[in-house]
């Protein structure tokens, strides 16, 4: 299955290059998108260097920070546009392990989609703090018991998908764009009658650089959670 695993990046020069060779030391078959919101620090520079001497490596440069959610549709649309058959987004710095995309893209074989659990067994989070726990917890929870769903892991965003499970999503209609991201694209594929499966994995703390979450991005999502229910 031709795969793309598609990385959304700002400011993210001391992980990208490491992130892009551990990914292509996979035993898999796998090209990579590098989706850069013309980071200040150079990010993109790094990535087109890389892409003249590995092919398997793309970049695709926006002209502003316009936030993960649309950086991910930006990434699905090329990808589609490519050809792939499946599509994977994964963070940049590492807390998202290599290592744990093989068994996530073997659920596709079975699957429409595959989700990157921490909360199924074999999954955990290392180095958190109690209060982002019940906030990563509590909001996988609060979307489970709202949208009505069997998901145990619905705000994580390591995950992959088949393309004819992002087209009938209909990509243009996703209007979330921070953490409610993740909710919204499991929630429409599971109301469309795909079927998904959680694959356990370990989350870590990001090596370097500071953590793009804020309270804005998670308050957010506890009320569009209530959006998408009730706009369906």
């Amino acid at each position: 299955m031709k795969t793309l695993v598609v990385i959304p990046t700002y400011n993210e020069r001391e992980n990208i290059e490491p992130m892009i060779q551990a990914l292509l030391q996979l035993p898999i078959g796998i090209e990579i998108l590098v989706v850069d919101d013309s980071s200040p620090d150079g990010t993109g520079k790094i990535v087109e260097s890389i892409h003249q001497k590995e092919p398997r490596v793309h970049l695709l440069t926006r002209t502003k920070k316009e936030g993960l959610g649309r950086a991910y549709i930006a990434g699905f649309q090329w990808g589609i546009g490519q050809g792939f058959e499946a599509i994977v987004e994964m963070d940049a710095d590492f807390s998202h392990r290599p290592q744990d995309l093989v068994p996530l893209l073997d659920c596709l074989k079975t699957h429409d989609f595959a989700v990157g659990s921490r909360y199924v067994p074999g999954g955990r989070t290392v180095n958190w703090g109690l209060g982002r726990k019940i906030i990563s917890r509590g909001g996988s929870l609060y979307s489970r018991i709202i949208l009505g769903f069997p998901l145990n892991d619905w705000t994580g965003g390591f995950n992959a998908w088949k393309k004819h499970v992002l087209e009938k999503i209909n990509l243009s209609t996703v209007r979330s764009n921070g953490y409610s991201f993740q909710i919204e694209l499991k929630y429409k594929a599971l109301r469309a009658g795909c079927q998904g499966k959680e694959s356990p994995i370990v989350f870590e703390d990001r090596r370097v650089g500071q953590s793009k979450m804020s309270l804005k991005i998670v308050l957010e999502a506890f009320y569009k959670v209530w959006m998408m229910r009730f706009q369906n």
